[in-house]
């Protein structure tokens, strides 16, 4: 069973103060009563403490996002297909999009825009002149390699060393959130990305690629 302790996060920013508070008291903490810590915050509902959990992750995620636009002009879905194109350097854009579960429109917004930077290229299939094939330049390997991991890949690194219950239980609990938020039917592909999705389906959708 899980013990809870409630915290008062003080004036200072909630983040700083909240997970300093909490820190420090599980340092104190046997390692058999660290692993069933909860926190509470003073003050809060359930409510409020679920809401401000789910806004972290949703500002992690955004500011993951930022800071790869900001560092490498990348948006985290054209990272994504450039690491896929990485491995397997010979594909089809449509064969790409169910690689990477983007639609095709998204898929083809990337690809102008990656070719407008000169990171990939396109060629008909000599053998087969109906089929357009996609491949990395030089510039665009380098740009993989330049880059940082996508933000789901550390977090399915960490998710990995949990036990499968504790996996279940995490999926159980945000399966359950997402039905109450009525968002099933929101089309999601499998990774952590930002706003900046949306850039990329525009530009299929116009057939124009944006200044990077």
């Amino acid at each position: 069973m899980a013990e809870y302790f409630d915290i008062d996060p003080g004036p200072a920013s909630f983040e700083g103060s909240f997970d300093g508070a909490f820190e420090g008291l599980r340092t104190r903490m046997p390692p058999a009563r660290q692993k069933t810590a909860m926190v509470r915050v003073m003050g809060a509902t359930v409510e409020e403490r679920i809401l401000r959990s789910l806004r972290r992750i949703s500002r992690a995620i955004e500011l993951h996002s930022k800071q790869l636009k900001a560092t490498h002009r990348l948006t985290a879905p054209q990272l994504i297909c450039l690491r896929e194109l990485r491995v397997v350097p010979h594909t089809t854009p449509s064969e790409l999009a169910r690689a990477v579960s983007l639609s095709q429109a998204t898929i083809t917004g990337i690809l102008d825009r990656l070719e407008s930077r000169g990171f990939i290229q396109r060629a008909r299939n000599p053998r087969d002149k109906r089929r357009v094939m996609v491949e990395l330049t030089e510039e665009g390997r380098a740009a993989v390699d330049a880059a940082p991991l996508p933000l789901h890949h550390s977090f399915a690194t960490r998710l990995g060393k949990l036990s499968e219950e504790e996996q279940a239980q995490i999926e159980n609990v945000l399966a359950r959130i997402v039905r109450m938020m009525e968002a099933e039917d929101i089309d999601a592909a499998p990774m952590l990305v930002g706003g900046a999705m949306s850039d990329d389906a525009d530009e299929g959708r116009t057939g124009r690629a944006k200044k990077p």
